[in-house]
């Protein structure tokens, strides 16, 4: 984590034109995680490598927070490798996601839990590409709040900025570099929509989950 540290602090002062030194001396996500669990700076996946200022931008999401004009974000640094690494220029699909934490009742909330789905037909071919993971000061970001799921108290891990966003750093990444790379599941888009419009809280909307 030292060495991270020093990485990242290095990244902060080059600035965001210069890609943070992709020799790090160990797994990629581990360095994402840690700028992430460093609470000052947020994380942005995206296929393209030259994004020097994010605009708010209005998407369409099955959630209230998620379904605002905003420049989004994650408090995680896996969950944007996901969205760095899917071709959705080449390859239409619907994406069904998550990463959120659970209140265990101790002072820290647990360890982060992932859902990571695409269409069935575009998991068939593959679609990975080389993508780009930007840090983001969080600054003018909200955290999305806190739902109750049964008994259970989950803190989702996604922020949203009203107002457009300068990234600091970026880091190229492989879909190699992605540990849950084979965990994609694959999922029916037509009957997604049909479980979602019946059941709105019902996520990740599969048959046997």
């Amino acid at each position: 984590m030292a060495s991270f540290d020093r990485l990242l602090e290095q990244a902060l002062a080059n600035g965001p034109d210069e890609p943070i030194d992709s020799g790090i001396q160990a797994p990629k996500w581990q360095f994402l995680c840690r700028a992430a669990d460093r609470g000052r700076l947020l994380l942005h996946g995206s296929g393209d490598p030259a994004i020097s200022r994010f605009e708010p931008r209005q998407p369409n999401d099955s959630s209230e927070f998620g379904n605002r004009r905003a420049v989004f974000a994650a408090g995680d640094g896996l969950w944007p490798m996901y969205y760095a690494i899917l071709d959705r220029d080449h390859h239409p699909m619907s994406l069904i996601n998550g990463c959120a934490r659970l209140d265990n009742g101790s002072e820290r909330l647990g360890e982060p839990h992932y859902y990571f789905s695409i269409s069935a037909r575009a998991l068939k071919q593959q679609p990975w590409r080389p993508g780009t993971v930007y840090l983001l000061p969080a600054d003018t970001f909200e955290l999305q709040p806190r739902m109750r799921v049964g008994d259970v108290s989950v803190q989702p891990a996604q922020w949203a900025s009203p107002v457009p966003v300068t990234p600091v750093a970026k880091l190229a990444v492989q879909p190699e570099d992605f540990p849950f790379l084979d965990q994609i599941r694959g999922h029916d888009d037509e009957r997604v929509r049909t479980r979602a419009a019946t059941d709105p809280d019902g996520f990740p909307w599969h048959a046997e989950a």
